[in-house]
């Protein structure tokens, strides 16, 4: 497989020109851009410009409104609702951020509930800039149906990813945790299916309920399951109520393939719990955190997820689809 090195500036604008050249106004092709420039960066290749060409096809199918205004409402203190309006989760997300933040300080605790939005890909992209910020996040979504219960033969819940941020007091990320509640991402799924490739014992079933090694099994009739049986089961389930019951969004069963061109807009629903890490034990959080993290981190070979990430400026990209991201920029 041929491959090209691509600085992060060039595809966050060549994604940007391509979203643009398909109807997104400039703004909001820029804040879907710039997620997917990060997911390129963290090598998140499934949230990254794997989504491009989906992009540009709903935008001109219909099933995301590129040209729409978010709409920001607070209906009481520690709630602060946006909707999407069909349009893209990026950019109602940057629209909402600053009047949540505020009402996290103020309140000590707030929700900030995305509503009627396309997918937003990566959770982790949005809980990150809310610890930036200086708070703590926690966010979930959910996805079209591909998690059967267990127990169960019929999927019920999608992928239903939850990401969770934590400060660490200087602008930086103490810990960042960013997973589906599924055994894999369904994306793995596709990619080994696409391959010819077995997938291990764990990640899926077939139409029967039984483990199977073979993905176009999991794709045509059977279904993921979740990470950890029960356990995940239930993480996945609370993002489920949070994300659709919670803003009134799809639930699982009642959406289209996301990645397909045609169907009816996804009007998802994203759930932010944000939280001022010293509204209770005031700066002494800091030094708890502190001592947590020494706990870890003293032992050779463990780690914190997230901490002290440094990204790179440039990344290896498959030849043939930065190729294909150009096309859509019409270069």
């Amino acid at each position: 497989m041929a491959t090209i090195r691509v600085d992060l500036d060039t595809i966050q604008t060549t994604t940007a020109k391509a979203l643009e050249a398909h109807g997104a106004k400039p703004w909001i092709a820029n804040s879907v851009a710039h997620a997917v420039r990060v997911a390129e960066a963290h090598d998140n290749k499934i949230c990254g410009l794997f989504y491009l060409q989906s992009y540009c096809s709903q935008l001109i199918t219909g099933r995301v409104n590129g040209n729409v205004e978010p709409e920001v409402h607070q209906p009481k203190p520690a709630s602060v609702v946006v909707d999407a309006k069909l349009g893209f989760a990026q950019a109602a997300f940057s629209r909402g951020l600053d009047t949540a933040l505020l009402a996290a300080k103020t309140n000590g605790v707030a929700t900030l509930a995305i509503c009627h939005s396309h997918t937003c890909t990566s959770m982790g992209y949005f809980t990150e800039q809310i610890a930036r910020a200086g708070y703590i996040a926690i966010g979930m979504t959910n996805a079209k149906s591909c998690v059967s219960p267990p127990g169960g033969t019929k999927a019920v819940l999608g992928t239903n990813p939850i990401a969770m941020s934590v400060p660490d007091g200087k602008g930086a990320l103490a810990m960042q945790f960013d997973q589906s509640t599924s055994a894999i991402a369904l994306g793995k799924i596709n990619m080994a299916a696409t391959a010819g490739e077995k997938i291990p014992l764990g990640w899926g079933v077939d139409s029967e309920g039984q483990a199977t090694q073979d993905p176009s099994a999991v794709l045509s009739g059977g279904s993921l399951v979740s990470s950890g049986g029960y356990k995940g089961y239930g993480f996945g389930l609370m993002a489920e109520i949070l994300a659709a019951a919670f803003t009134g969004g799809s639930t699982s069963t009642q959406l289209d393939p996301l990645k397909a061109s045609e169907g009816k807009p996804h009007d998802l629903g994203q759930c932010y719990i944000i939280i001022d890490p010293t509204n209770v034990a005031g700066d002494l959080f800091w030094e708890k955190l502190s001592t947590i993290s020494e706990a870890v981190t003293s032992q050779p070979g463990a780690r914190i997820p997230g901490a002290n990430k440094v990204l790179p400026d440039a990344v290896e990209l498959d030849a043939n689809v930065w190729e294909s991201v150009k096309q859509l920029a019409g270069i």
